[in-house]
């Protein structure tokens, strides 16, 4: 089993540290971690420290650190805009969308999502994709943390439905984006053989579980987005944006 990964606001500037908060609660009284077991220490933002364990109390725990490593932000950057799913969906996207490799989800509340973020429960249902995509992430052992766009104020103003994006701001992030990818089943042209820029961010646009009506698709076309399918079957909307970037990772040498 490889060392868990455990997260922290710095990377220690020392040779030891000591790991509390809920994070040493995690590592000392769940995962009940011993004295000489291997650990890492990430700040989330390319940072990594590798070391050992040295003490074990309740909820805290001392380790010694062995060597520093900084992993470069990757490039291109991977985004999914997600059309809101209902129920639990949107959280198993999110996850499995961490563990292989998104950089930012941004929650799109699309004309025919089910699900409506509005005020606090906006606030709440954000708080949970963040929260999810931050413990995906530790599982992953990743060094990059991927953004929840929204989860922090937007400096702009407050975002509508409760952090979830209108479409005119979807359409937005794709006109600044130096690829972005419409995922529709009536898309002639697929993924796998779409051009794909080398640098920036690439966009894939994920539909609700009712699918992207026609004045969405004319909007984000008009924005720059391509349309483009995955294969020959139909995935749900918690899938989709995860096949669509292991496409991607494959096709960028991330694999």
């Amino acid at each position: 089993m490889s060392a868990p990964l455990f997260l922290v606001d710095a990377l220690p500037a020392g040779d030891t540290c000591t790991l509390a908060g809920a994070e040493g609660h995690h590592a000392a009284d769940v995962v009940r971690l011993r004295v000489g077991e291997p650990v890492l220490l990430g700040d989330g933002r390319g940072g990594v420290a590798h070391g050992h364990v040295t003490a074990v109390a309740r909820g805290e725990v001392q380790v010694a650190v062995a060597a520093r490593r900084r992993e470069p932000a990757p490039d291109p950057r991977l985004v999914v805009v997600q059309g809101l799913p209902k129920g639990e969906r949107g959280e198993l996207a999110v996850q499995a969308m961490t563990e292989v490799g998104v950089a930012e989800i941004v929650p799109w509340a699309a004309r025919r999502s089910v699900a409506v973020w509005r005020a606090e429960r906006g606030r709440r249902a954000q708080a949970r994709w963040a929260a999810t995509a931050r413990e995906a992430a530790k599982q992953a052992r990743r060094a990059w943390l991927p953004a929840v766009a929204g989860a922090a104020p937007d400096p702009t103003g407050p975002t509508p439905e409760g952090g979830a994006y209108p479409t005119a701001r979807v359409a937005a992030r794709v006109a600044a984006a130096t690829g972005a990818f419409l995922l529709h089943e009536e898309a002639d042209a697929p993924l796998s053989a779409a051009a794909l820029p080398a640098a920036g961010d690439i966009l894939l646009v994920v539909g609700p579980e009712g699918g992207v009506d026609d004045a969405e698709v004319a909007a984000l076309r008009a924005a720059g987005a391509v349309p483009v399918r995955l294969g020959r079957t139909v995935l749900r909307t918690s899938t989709a944006g995860v096949a669509a970037l292991a496409v991607l990772q494959a096709r960028l040498g991330y694999w």
